[in-house]
């Protein structure tokens, strides 16, 4: 396995990524800002968590490191090369080191094709060339499948055992970086931890350096050692995992929290940690904080422009409150 030429292995620095859409028949296009100056740095063997509600960047993120997207501006080094300007082919020697495991596993395969085959086929990226059944066969035992799943097609497997021949597919050409988009969710209950708990061991093993876009915090606290809470485009809040899922700064991380029962609070009354209403895009222009119209201690302070700043060791967040500490619904947005 090649070493980063660098100390780490993926550097995300000032991303900016903007769509267009429509704002309705009598007001045209307007830009949404998917991805807003996203910095992020991965060293091998860690894991880093993508996390946020639906539309938040979290995917578009994780899309621009895999080069579906390309950024409007911005940088991107894997391995300490500069990607994100590269044609197909100069990236082509460097397209092994980076893989995906999709949400869903069932749309990811081709249907036609073996699961063997689909395996085979990306075990091609490797510098050596080709591939064998047997060594098709060695990855899917290291995944905890029998040899023979290797003749099945995809859906002739459950959810379970196809999100893990997925694994096996994204190991086949020995990366240094698996991105995982909701690695879990398309899965029961039952099957989600197996496969966590397989994925924390495939990393020890191969020193695997994982990115995760997920709005799971059950799986965050399972597998992440940092993360990066991201709303509107923009990160609100990141940090070691265990500081982020106990001691919360910014207002948005404080409602994923409590909405996903993992704050222990009881007190159904205190409003500043219930976010309101759905996601909705910041007006075109508009620099304060881009929670503003959902956060419950919202106030005339927000609406300026709202740094990423330090509140703790390796803690950071883009919030006035998370600086200061103060909480209290005083002076808040009605």
């Amino acid at each position: 396995m090649s070493q980063p030429l660098t100390g780490s292995v993926l550097e995300v620095e000032a991303v900016r990524k903007t769509f267009r859409q429509s704002a309705g028949i009598a007001r045209g296009m307007r830009a949404i800002a998917a991805v807003d100056g996203v910095d992020l740095r991965l060293e091998r063997g860690r894991t880093v968590a993508l996390v946020g509600e639906s539309g938040c960047g979290k995917s578009t993120l994780a899309r621009l490191i895999l080069r579906l997207h390309k950024p409007d501006s911005g940088r991107i080094r894997l391995l300490g090369h500069e990607v994100q300007d590269l044609s197909e082919r100069a990236f082509r020697p460097l397209r092994r080191h980076v893989q995906m495991v999709f949400q869903n596993p069932l749309g990811s395969f081709d249907p036609m094709h073996t699961i063997g085959t689909s395996v085979a086929e990306t075990m091609r990226l490797r510098a050596n060339g080709g591939s064998t059944e047997g060594a098709v066969g060695e990855l899917l035992t290291e995944v905890g499948l029998s040899p023979r799943f290797a003749k099945l097609k995809p859906r002739a497997v459950s959810g379970g055992e196809l999100q893990r021949a997925a694994i096996a597919r994204a190991l086949a050409p020995h990366p240094d970086l698996v991105v995982m988009d909701e690695p879990t969710s398309a899965l029961d209950m039952s099957i989600q931890g197996q496969v966590l708990s397989l994925l924390k061991a495939l990393q020890e093993r191969h020193g695997l350096s994982y990115l995760i876009a997920t709005h799971d915090l059950r799986t965050v606290r399972l597998v992440a050692d940092e993360v990066m809470v991201m709303y509107l485009g923009q990160v609100v809040e990141s940090g070691p995992t265990e500081e982020i899922l106990t001691r919360p700064t910014h207002p948005y991380t404080r409602g994923l929290l409590y909405a996903s029962d993992l704050t222990g609070r009881t007190d159904e009354k205190d409003r500043t940690v219930r976010i309101k209403g759905a996601v909705r895009t910041a007006e075109p222009g508009f620099r304060g904080c881009r929670l503003v119209d959902r956060c419950p201690v919202a106030a005339e302070r927000c609406r300026e422009e709202q740094e990423l700043t330090e509140v703790g060791p390796g803690h950071r967040a883009r919030c006035w409150r998370a600086v200061t500490g103060e909480y209290d619904e005083e002076g808040a947005i009605a």
